[in-house]
């Protein structure tokens, strides 16, 4: 089984001229274009269950197109996609924000689905999906490291129900380093995947740790690697694994 997870930016691109003429003027980019090379790249890797983190679902920049979507249809997949921010939320409301998500692409048959909110900082959203074998959660967790610890908390009392071996990932934006989800990890009993702390952010020059692949005891890791491609400013992560029994 081979899961892919990428911060793709909302497809709006990387690189110097990101903040010309003035800071994240790049943020208001058009993405077609290189959105297909990220279409491209997913498609090229083969992967079994995709974690997008920041996901267009069809401003303006992707043309009405929901960009999990469009990726899923070039690789014939299943796609869910939720919006950042809760239905109560002022930023629900807000154009260009409002088309703003998290989102798995997926070949598996999914069992249940469930989105879920964390209570503290301004990124709340939970995904989490269940297939036959495993569950797997795909998190974007804040800006602010209280919020960030609140978050880890509110994400480990979500596990509680949980009978199967896990998948937890996403962009934690652990901008202390790895040792701050030490306490969370030691507590679920979650792995690393990435076990070489092989930096994910900036892609232009990687300095940092922000996005993570955490797994059950349960899972083995067969395979993981961090590309080398910059179509957003977070680099992709791919990871093979085995469940249980070997049974990819």
């Amino acid at each position: 089984m081979r899961f892919l997870l990428y911060n793709i930016r909302y497809a709006t691109g990387s690189g110097w001229d990101y903040h010309l003429p003035f800071p994240y003027s790049g943020y208001l980019r058009r993405t077609r274009g290189n959105l297909r090379k990220i279409a491209e790249f997913v498609k090229s890797e083969r992967p079994d269950v995709i974690g997008l983190v920041e996901v267009d679902n069809g401003s303006y920049r992707s043309e009405k197109a929901n960009q999990a979507a469009v990726i899923a249809n070039e690789l014939g997949h299943t796609h869910v996609y939720e919006s950042k921010y809760a239905q109560s939320s002022v930023l629900h409301r807000m154009p260009v924000l409002r088309e703003q998500g998290n989102a798995f692409i997926t070949n598996q048959t999914i069992e249940a689905r469930d989105f879920q909110y964390f209570s503290e900082g301004m990124k709340r959203l939970v995904i989490k999906l269940e297939f036959e074998a495993f569950v797997i959660f795909l998190v974007h967790l804040s800006l602010k490291y209280r919020h960030r610890q609140y978050q880890l908390s509110s994400l480990y009392s979500m596990f509680t129900e949980v009978r199967k071996p896990m998948i937890v990932a996403g962009d934690f934006n652990a901008f202390w380093g790895h040792r701050e989800l030490d306490l969370f990890m030691a507590a679920s009993g979650l792995l690393n995947a990435n076990i070489h702390a092989a930096p994910t952010f900036p892609s232009r020059r990687p300095r940092r740790q922000l996005d993570f692949i955490l797994h059950s005891p349960a899972i083995r890791v067969t395979n993981f690697r961090v590309s080398n491609v910059k179509y957003s400013d977070h680099m992709p992560l791919i990871c093979d694994f085995e469940i249980g029994n070997g049974a990819a």
